[in-house]
Parts: structure tokens; sequence; C-alpha cells
């Protein structure tokens, strides 16, 4: 797949501000300062797309953006560490789970994990969650071109034995580096196989 044309849309901060509508969503989700922005950004050829800031907790919105016409690409919130005030991380924190439970539109989340640091429990307890819903979910690994390979290898290794222990299926990972320019297409490439699969029935 080809990204010709990503532009925003629309910046909602309760379910009930997301649009209407039949047009298939993906969603891209991490802890707070994984990469997210950046990768975004890669994926669409705009640096100025989804905002990127050295402050963890900046998106405290579902934001979508419309893919060349055809589907959304939806940047959530960061889950975990985020500089606001309590009730305001509450108040993003729940329109995470409510969107993800919720939104019908929604057809896979590609949930982000750092690749230059351990398996983080909350990265597990999230991937917990979307197994929980019965929500389809990918892995993507950023900013691997800080990383060992063979950190990266173990990184994988201990989520899927712990993906193992839950009784889910073994879950897939993708490999990016926003700063290389590295997993563009594998991942661009996958989103276009899940909507093929899905029209496919």
């Amino acid at each position: 797949m080809e990204i010709k044309k990503a532009v925003f849309h629309s910046s909602s901060g309760a379910m009930k501000q997301l649009p209407d509508g039949d047009i298939s969503e993906f969603a891209f989700v991490g802890r707070s300062n994984v990469g997210k922005s950046s990768l975004i950004n890669m994926l669409c050829n705009n640096k100025g797309l989804a905002k990127t800031s050295s402050t963890p907790g900046k998106t405290q919105t579902v934001n979508l953006f419309l893919i060349n016409e055809q589907w959304y690409l939806a940047d959530l919130p960061g889950y975990g560490y985020a500089k606001v005030n309590k009730n305001m991380r509450q108040k993003f924190q729940s329109l995470i789970t409510d969107y993800l439970s919720q939104r019908k539109q929604l057809k896979h989340v590609f949930v982000l994990i750092d690749g230059r640091i351990s398996a983080q429990k909350i990265d597990m307890e999230f991937a917990e969650f979307l197994i929980q819903e019965e929500i389809p979910y990918t892995f993507i690994i950023t900013k691997t071109d800080k990383a060992k390979q063979k950190d990266v290898t173990m990184l994988q290794e201990v989520h899927k034995q712990w993906v193992s222990s839950l009784n889910a299926p073994e879950p897939a990972f993708l490999i990016s580096s926003s700063a290389a320019k590295k997993g563009k297409d594998g991942i661009l490439d996958y989103i276009e196989s899940l909507i093929a699969a899905e029209k496919a029935g």
C-alpha cells in the first residue's frame, strides 16, 4: 500500500464526538513517549500530521486521519505516564477503553512497544485487555535503530510467552524505526491485507 493522501479529520475527547459511518478504523496506541506520532508521520509521509512532543501524554483525544479517502488511522492517547492532572489522566484513559470496546468501526489495534527497553508490565496488561475484549491486535516494536537485535528478539519472546500463558493465539510483530525510515512498507502492506480480508468477508 502507498499512502497518497492523508488528512486530519477530527479530534474527539468523548465517544459521542466520534463520526458516524462505516469507514474502517485502524488504531495506533502505546505508552506515552513510545514514538507513536513519529511513526504515524513516517507512514503518512508528513512530518507535521500527528503532533510530536518531548512531553509524554501530548495526545489526549482520539485523532482520526483519513487515509487515501478509504480508511481512518486512529491516533489514541498514550497509556501509562502522562504529565497531566489526575482527573484528566483518568478521563483519557477511560476514553481509550471505551473506544476500543465500543467502537464498531474499529477493525484492528496496533500496540506500540519500545524496542530499546525490556518488556513492560503495562504493555502486557494492555494487550491482555484486548485479548479479553476479543479485539484483534498486532505489536509494533518501535525505535529499533537504537536497539540491539538480540534485545528486540528477546522482547518478542517475552511477549509471546506471556500471551501463551493466557491461552491466546501467538501475537504478530512488526518492526519499525521512524528515525531510520524502517518498517513503513511492512506496516502498510499489513493494513492492506487486513482491508482485503475484511472485504473478502
